[in-house]
């Protein structure tokens, strides 16, 4: 009987090292990017996020050798909070073209014009000319944006029997629709309403969908 619990033991105490690991990431990588905000990207050195996070160096080296890789990991942090899979879904069933992309665009502006989202995107876009590494994570996220819509586009061309020849191209072009008018509003500074981020994104939808014959 021994033999038989004593494995099982060790399985109980296996998962909540695992979840103290995740918990402490998530801690570390939270506690950067409030010192990023607070004062910029450049205006932030390892030597603060240490000190407010109470951790040592080794600590932080030993997960990214670098800040730009620090920084990298935060915004991969914040695309899981775009659930895209989930968004392009709905009771477990993929969502047609329209509605998939519709519930996209409305989902990811809503979401970048509020909260960290915002402050990190206006980060970027104020000190991306000096560091260009900011430039490269943004780019990193738009790209794991384009794969993901393209994806789901190729996906809904063969289910609607439409091909498509370059789902790749279709996905860049409209998520640099949304990223047009998003930075427009960002600049701005003015309040936006969710009515009118609702309707940008269905009017965006319905072009992209006009051309839909020449995909």
């Amino acid at each position: 009987m021994d033999t038989q619990t004593k494995p099982e033991g060790r399985r109980k105490r296996g998962r909540p090292r695992l979840d103290k690991a995740e918990r402490i990431e998530s801690e570390l990588l939270h506690g950067a990017l409030r010192e990023f905000l607070r004062h910029g990207y450049g205006g932030t050195s390892i030597a603060q996020i240490v000190k407010s996070l109470g951790i040592s160096k080794t600590t932080l080296y030993s997960r990214y050798p670098s800040k730009a890789e620090l920084f990298q990991a935060i915004i991969f942090q914040q695309i899981k909070v775009f659930s895209v899979e989930a968004t392009l879904q709905s009771h477990g069933t993929q969502l047609g073209l329209h509605e998939g992309l519709l519930a996209y665009a409305t989902h990811t502006l809503e979401l970048s014009l509020k909260g960290d989202l915002l402050q990190i995107n206006r980060l970027i876009y104020s000190e991306s000319h000096r560091f260009a590494e900011l430039g490269a994570a943004a780019a990193d996220r738009t790209e794991h944006g384009i794969r993901q819509i393209a994806g789901f586009i190729a996906e809904r061309a063969v289910q609607d029997g439409i091909p498509c020849r370059d789902p790749a191209g279709i996905a860049a072009g409209f998520i640099f629709m949304l990223r047009g008018w998003y930075v427009n509003v960002m600049l701005s500074n003015e309040p936006i309403s969710k009515a009118a981020i609702r309707r940008f994104a269905s009017q965006s939808v319905r072009t992209l969908l006009a051309g839909r014959a020449e995909w």
